[in-house]
């Protein structure tokens, strides 16, 4: 029996405590191994295997604002915003077959790292370091915080959405600030077994509620509110479709106009590409699990079981989505900007509760408990790694920039710090995401303006080694330019509710142009821009550019560092530091000092032996090799190409 103020029962409640316990425990015995060392925290020591990479790289996509946003967006329009998951499976195949070995012969970190070592200089690297925190501000954290607060302050009634956002951080805290990337990637493994099952759970119990997947396509297009059915019942029979709280004709297609509201089929295949290439192929969130794995075939095995595993969501999300909409029409297809205030706190519709009011209406005492789990864990995977991703780039691109002489100790302990301003700055933002109508678009929309200039420059930079600093630099600056311009003018004006049209002040170049399209003018700009600077400039040395580009990936020959304004020394100085300085925290202590160093993963770093430079040398020769066995690399093409066939069918089916 639930409890007053909460829809949960005992049973939901100890299934979840139970949950919890056992991820918190498997995320710390995980995070031993590879606690003590700036490489372990950030990339896991460069050991996992194919398996936790690939459930990894599904997990860190999938969060909760993902089951929240498409199940939203499959409620409000049909099957349409699950292109965004079909064409993630061809970006996968991009990202480990064209990027992932570009970037493991160039031996970097972070994405930032890579820059500064194709192009030189720190001004790249450090403009795309603050960007890429901003990004993870705006599309990430506050999104997902939203969003996981948002089901569970449907579940106990009597939460206020803030305090449930501290229930998530506090959470996320302990897997992130414990573990490092080992922990964060064992337990997304876990999780996402956790998350696939309750999902499909649902799923299965969704479908037959309804009555079939013939029947979820009959009954969705009849999914009308109580308020548009008494705006229309004089007219029975001659409908308008695209009215308030009616399905869009299109609901069932994939492929839609080029001048769709929605979902228009240019964006889809040209704008939606640019800004997923930017996600999945240079977004430190991403890459950072494919760079953990041991070598460049697990690697690419890794985004061939990401790549399977995204066939999921249209089924486990979205479709659930639609039967959300048909057994709930007045909550999550209310079309009164009034009514929809009073269920769900915005005028601009309620389809984002789809998700959460399907779990906590149609599962049992127990799977109800199960599904939250599920949720959670969505949301724990993808803000684990946003916290691990956002410290790694804060700590190594820009703060060993400041602090040259910055010790392990200091570097790990600086990038929690980081994690807790970006927070700060992402929960004063919730306002703003509680007020999106279809938060996947949102999502999607703010990638739009920021993201396309940093593909731009990256997908240059990787395939034409006639790129240069000058160039790459300027074009990111017009590209920020423009981008923000159309992000601050998107905002500064605020969308009418449906049925209001006569309210919306915003100009034609606002209201008219999608924001996927946008994305293709965007790109276009920035690459333009970035060619002709970079050709009336000085071209860089091929003796910087050995296994910098895909071309000469497999390059024997030494690359020597582009020179910048620090010197040689400086740069020695700038390297992370041991002896005395990590001695010092290894003496005799008082047992709370003890516990705050095991918190900051200092315990361990004594025990790391001092290694001489061929030692190195070697260690580093090993990790950033991309040889191939012949018989391993025609599995992995052969498993390639029957992904992407599939993704096609799926494609063409639904067209």
């Amino acid at each position: 029996m639930a409890a007053e103020g909460t829809v949960l029962g005992w049973e939901d409640i100890l299934v979840i405590i139970g949950y919890f316990v056992s991820v918190i425990i498997v995320g710390i015995l995980s995070s031993c191994r590879n606690r003590g060392s700036v490489k372990g925290y950030f990339l896991a020591g460069r050991s996992m295997h194919w398996i936790p990479v690939g459930a990894s790289l599904f997990a860190s996509n999938i969060g909760s604002g993902h089951f929240v946003g498409l199940a939203g967006s499959g409620a409000a329009s049909g099957i349409g915003i699950a292109v965004f998951e079909l064409n993630a499976i061809f970006i996968l195949m991009i990202l480990g077959w064209f990027f992932v070995p570009v970037y493991t012969a160039a031996g970097v970190f972070t994405m930032p790292e890579y820059l500064r070592k194709r192009f030189g200089g720190q001004r790249i690297r450090i403009y795309l370091s603050v960007l890429a925190l901003l990004l993870y501000v705006f599309t990430k954290l506050s999104a997902d915080l939203y969003s996981g607060a948002l089901f569970i302050t449907l579940s106990f009634k009597d939460l206020n959405l803030y305090v449930a956002i501290i229930i998530i951080l506090a959470i996320a805290a302990v897997f992130t600030i414990t573990g490092g990337l080992t922990a964060v990637i064992w337990t997304d493994f876990i999780q996402v077994v956790i998350m696939i099952i309750g999902a499909f759970i649902l799923m299965i119990m969704s479908f037959i509620r309804v009555g079939g997947y013939e029947a979820i396509i009959k009954k969705y297009f009849d999914a009308w509110p109580d308020t548009t059915r008494e705006n229309y019942a004089n007219i029975y029979g001659n409908y308008s479709y695209g009215k308030c709280g009616i399905p869009p004709e299109n609901s069932m297609h994939l492929i839609r106009a080029p001048d769709d509201g929605s979902l228009p089929w240019p964006g889809i295949m040209f704008g939606l590409t640019i800004s997923s290439v930017w996600y999945w192929c240079s977004d430190q969130v991403i890459v950072q699990r494919a760079l953990a794995a041991k070598n460049i075939s697990n690697a690419k095995a890794g985004t061939i079981l990401a790549g399977y595993l995204k066939f999921l969501p249209l089924w486990l999300i979205v479709f659930p989505g639609m039967i959300s909409r048909i057994l709930f029409p007045n909550e999550v297809a209310c079309a009164d900007p009034d009514r929809c205030e009073e269920i769900c706190g915005s005028r601009a519709g309620c389809t984002n509760i789809a998700y959460p009011k399907l779990v906590l209406e149609i599962m049992p005492a127990g799977l109800r408990g199960l599904m939250l789990s599920v949720m959670m864990s969505a949301l724990i995977s993808s803000l684990t790694s946003i916290f691990n991703s956002s410290s790694t780039i804060f700590t190594m691109d820009i703060w060993c920039r400041i602090r040259k002489n910055a010790s392990d100790v200091e570097m790990m302990i600086v990038g929690r710090v980081c994690v807790v301003i970006l927070v700060v700055i992402s929960v004063l933002w919730i306002p703003v995401v509680q007020n999106v109508s279809e938060l996947f678009h949102y999502i999607q929309a703010i990638t739009s303006f920021l993201a396309p200039p940093i593909c731009a420059v990256y997908v240059l930079a990787v395939f034409w080694k006639r790129i240069n600093e000058q160039g790459a630099f300027w074009g990111l600056m017009i590209g920020l330019v423009v981008g923000l311009t159309r992000f601050i003018w998107e905002y500064v004006y605020s969308v009418p509710p449906c049925g209001e049209s006569e309210k919306d002040m915003r100009p034609d170049i606002i209201s008219k142009v999608h924001y996927l399209h946008f994305g293709i003018l965007l790109f276009g700009i920035v690459f333009i821009a970035t060619t002709v600077i970079s050709l009336l400039t000085e071209p860089i040395d091929d003796c910087h550019l050995h296994r910098l580009t895909f071309w000469n990936r497999y390059s024997t020959a030494q690359r020597i560092d582009i020179e910048d304004n620090e010197s040689k020394e400086d740069l020695t100085k700038s390297a992370p530091t041991h002896g005395p300085i990590v001695e010092a925290y290894s003496a005799d202590l008082p047992w709370y000092k003890k516990a705050f160093q095991w918190i900051c993963g200092i315990e361990k770093m004594t025990d790391h032996p001092q290694m001489t430079d061929e030692e190195i040398r070697a260690l580093e020769e090993k990790q950033n090799s991309i040889h191939e066995k012949k018989i391993w690399k025609m599995v992995l093409n052969v498993n390639a190409i029957m992904l992407m066939t599939l993704a096609v069918f799926i494609w063409g089916f639904y067209a």
